[in-house]
């Protein structure tokens, strides 16, 4: 159980092997989609790692937030150190696409500025502070985005649609997520699986509460060059390893930005 300033809400996780190894692999998925999309990879990984993929807050099979506003970074850092607490790593590494990159960028950012604070107040934020980061992947997304690749997802995240069938659902997640590159049939099938669900009435609709949009209505460039020299901060901060991978077709993270 998580919380907000509107009040309480659930963050489900899905997980893979032995739930006694605190050696924890954390796979945070992107903006509209949920922990199943690492279903692949953490089933490879299991016989090293104890994986968790949870499905951030207001997607997948979590609740959604009473206030749309808190559908931010913030609010989903401080979702991710609740389950933390709970998994009680001796090493973290983290595995974040897009939006998952962000959120484990902010929680680099948070021991770091937890990490300071202890210095002169030695009593305060002790879980911050014990938080044993490890390495981390950043998966098309890093320290500084292209506007024109935010745009593009604001226009379609909150945009309401419904399919009679679900092959119909399938080519609009070809459309839209054209960018992720070449995929065989049954690889975009998988991949609609997580995006849609199918209502008790038959129609199939996106699997996430389309108010997770919200924070795009109000966005600008200047406001995101502002956070950028946050991120930049935050990425810095990152004790260990990093490794960016950058799709070839990506309008989000710029081959410029990955060789800085």
């Amino acid at each position: 159980m998580c919380a907000s300033p509107a009040g309480t809400h659930r963050m489900a996780y899905w997980e893979w092997g032995d739930p006694d190894n605190h050696n924890i692999l954390l796979c945070v998925h992107g903006l509209t989609r949920s922990g199943r999309d690492f279903d692949a990879l953490a089933q490879a990984l299991s016989s090293h790692y104890r994986v968790v993929c949870p499905d951030v807050v207001g997607r997948g099979a979590s609740d959604w937030l009473l206030d749309p506003t808190y559908y931010a970074i913030p609010q989903y850092v401080a979702d991710m150190l609740t389950l933390i607490a709970r998994l009680k790593p001796t090493t973290l590494d983290w595995v974040g696409t897009s939006m998952g990159g962000l959120i484990g960028m902010g929680l680099a950012g948070s021991v770091a500025v937890s990490a300071q604070l202890r210095l002169s107040h030695p009593l305060s934020l002790p879980v911050l502070q014990q938080i044993p980061l490890g390495k981390l992947v950043l998966n098309d997304v890093g320290p500084a985005l292209s506007w024109e690749g935010l745009q593009r997802i604001g226009d379609y995240v909150g945009i309401p649609v419904q399919f009679a069938s679900f092959a119909e659902a399938v080519a609009y997640v070809r459309q839209t997520l054209a960018g992720f590159g070449p995929h065989t049939d049954a690889e975009w099938e998988d991949m609609t699986r997580i995006a849609f669900v199918r209502t008790a009435e038959g129609p199939w609709i996106k699997h996430y509460d389309l108010r997770i949009a919200l924070p795009f209505t109000t966005q600008t460039e200047a406001a995101m060059q502002v956070a950028e020299q946050t991120l930049w901060q935050s990425y810095q901060s990152w004790p260990h390893q990093v490794l960016i991978m950058r799709g070839q077709q990506s309008d989000l993270l710029g081959a410029s930005t990955v060789q800085e």
